[in-house]
């Protein structure tokens, strides 16, 4: 879903690359074909310990070189670090999925990708929960500027859920109790937004400005993925003992 919008896509996906880099009309058509890749082989489930490693790599790399330095620039301004957080939980999914894979051949490192992951979603949980209880007109989700559509009931208050849950299964991430509940209740909600929030959101943009689909689709896209990261982790945190 990412994809095509490296190819042809709005003007201000080109314009994030960061000027010092060289060629940087190469650099936005060689993500979507990476992403492109990564979604083939995680699909195909050919090669998927290289490139989930290789995908998260490439997440990471957007944070320190896109998302950082400009949430430092306007260290006031929410979006910026609820976008260096997004990006980041794209990136722990992916090592995750990559622990996963390689805990048979490389224990130690399957063990500190899954606890990168843990961490980095439990601070991207608390921090999304937060924003979400202090302004609760907002989308729930990943919290970006969009404000709740008015078609939705009770508009006000389905921040206030995604924030309590959000807040409670962070804290019980970061603190590893029920962590794998904790993940896997991250990963249920962004899936039940998902489907009855976001995936309306983009039938109802059918027929509108190419602006008004392209946002409702990193909308869709946004909350999916960070609904599989979480699910990831919680398919690579033990059971508890009382569910073992």
């Amino acid at each position: 879903m990412f994809a095509p919008e490296h190819f042809q896509g709005p003007e201000f996906v080109k314009n994030m690359v960061p000027s010092w880099m060289p060629a940087r009309s190469f650099w936005t058509p060689f993500v979507g074909c990476a992403l492109l890749a990564a979604a083939a082989s995680i699909t195909a489930r050919r090669f998927v310990s290289l490139s989930s490693t290789l995908l998260g790599s490439m997440f990471f790399l957007f944070v320190c070189t896109i998302y950082v330095p400009s949430a430092l620039a306007h260290p006031g301004n929410r979006f910026a670090w609820a976008f260096v957080l997004r990006d980041l939980s794209f990136a722990a999914g992916a090592w995750v999925l990559a622990g996963l894979q390689g805990r048979g051949s490389s224990p130690q490192l399957s063990k500190w990708m899954i606890h990168f992951g843990r961490i980095v979603i439990a601070v991207a949980a608390i921090f999304f929960g937060v924003e979400h209880l202090l302004h609760p007109g907002f989308a729930p989700g990943v919290p970006l500027r969009k404000l709740t559509p008015s078609w939705v009931p009770f508009p006000g208050g389905w921040g206030y859920v995604a924030g309590a849950i959000l807040l409670a299964a962070g804290i019980g991430l970061a603190l590893d109790r029920r962590s794998r509940m904790a993940a896997a209740s991250i990963g249920a909600l962004m899936t039940v937004l998902t489907l009855f929030l976001y995936l309306p959101t983009l039938i109802l943009a059918h027929g509108g400005s190419v602006q008004e689909i392209n946002e409702a689709l990193n909308y869709l896209a946004d909350t999916w993925l960070f609904a599989g990261a979480a699910l990831a982790l919680a398919s690579a945190l033990p059971r508890s003992p009382l569910t073992r």
